[in-house]
């Protein structure tokens, strides 16, 4: 019964946000993010994702968590004038760091992620490109904004 219920659980999810897969299993962003990290990382590992301070979020390196003791973490951020992020500064940090993983989301930055650019960086340095899409997840479902997975990848 468990296994049928979690299987209508999948369909539904994928259903909802007009998804390919979905894993339904963790009960937590930072649960997902770990499930992640494991998956394809290992420790010691470098990723590069936006600073706690500028909108990041604790699970993707910072050194309160887990993640900033398992992996070698650098972040980026907004700059400072405009306060957006500044793709041109990721994409110097990656070209330097040579990170595993760049990871993409946010808890509390205000703002649209241009995913297709760090999509672009990603690839240009050989990294995976982790989107943490908890926060915007019911802006994606109700296609308020588009899926980051959705975005077209020139």
């Amino acid at each position: 019964m468990t296994d049928e219920l979690e299987q209508l659980a999948v369909e539904r999810v994928k259903a909802l946000f007009d998804a390919d897969h979905a894993n339904v299993q963790p009960h937590s962003g930072v649960n997902a993010n770990l499930a992640v990290y494991g998956a394809v990382l290992n420790p010691g590992d470098s990723i590069l994702s936006m600073k706690l301070s500028h909108g990041g979020h604790l699970s993707h390196g910072d050194a309160a968590s887990i993640t900033g003791r398992i992996f070698k973490a650098s972040h980026y951020g907004v700059h400072s004038e405009t306060e957006r992020l500044d793709y041109d500064a990721i994409r110097d940090m990656a070209r330097k760091i040579r990170p595993r993983m760049i990871v993409a989301g946010a808890s509390s930055y205000p703002r649209l992620i241009d995913y297709q650019a760090l999509r672009s960086i990603a690839d240009e340095v050989s990294a995976y490109l982790l989107v943490d899409m908890a926060h915007i997840a019911g802006l994606v479902a109700a296609k308020v904004i588009r899926a980051p997975y959705r975005t077209p990848i020139s």
